[in-house]
């Protein structure tokens, strides 16, 4: 018995990790879909970590002292919408605020307030309004629109606005 000496091919005399192409006299090899091999660029490595969400809140006074400065308060950056809200009525109460409520709480995007007034800080009396939006530019935008639609057409002052966006946390 002869045993043939050598060297083995596999696939039909293509290189492991690739299988024959061609025919008719013309032979070639091509990689294997999946197999790692080849010329195939390898994927781009990924980041390890996660997103974390964020929070914000607004706070204000809604029993404010006759003549008094409305007291505001607010929070940016939290981990939970429970402390967003805990900080902002907190801040609300430090700035002379009676009864502190949360007007608005967010993540992961903008807020704004905008009064009735003027340039000057002037408050005019009238609806307030709270908007939120992907951009602090268009939560500044929105809270103006609806502000001046509120308000019949009044002219309003942003008073407030500030970004909650979610963070990137390594592991």
């Amino acid at each position: 018995m002869l045993l043939p000496s050598g060297y083995a091919h596999s696939e039909g005399g293509c290189p492991p990790g690739q299988y024959p192409v061609g025919g008719q006299g013309v032979q070639g090899c091509a990689p294997i879909p999946g197999s790692g091999s080849g010329s195939a660029a390898p994927a781009a490595p990924r980041p390890a970590g996660k997103w974390e969400t964020r929070w914000g809140a607004i706070a204000e006074d809604k029993a404010p002292t006759p003549g008094a400065a409305l007291a505001t308060g607010a929070a940016v950056s939290q981990r939970s919408k429970r402390e967003a809200s805990s900080l902002a009525v907190e801040q609300c109460r430090l700035q002379g605020g009676n009864k502190c409520v949360v007007r608005l709480a967010y993540y992961n995007q903008c807020a704004a307030i905008a009064d009735p007034g003027t340039t000057a800080g002037n408050i005019t009396g009238g609806v307030s309004i709270a908007a939120r939006a992907e951009t602090l530019q268009l939560a500044k935008e929105n809270g103006l629109r609806d502000c001046r639609a509120a308000n019949n057409g009044t002219s309003c002052v942003i008073s407030y606005s500030a970004c909650s966006m979610s963070e990137f946390k390594s592991f």
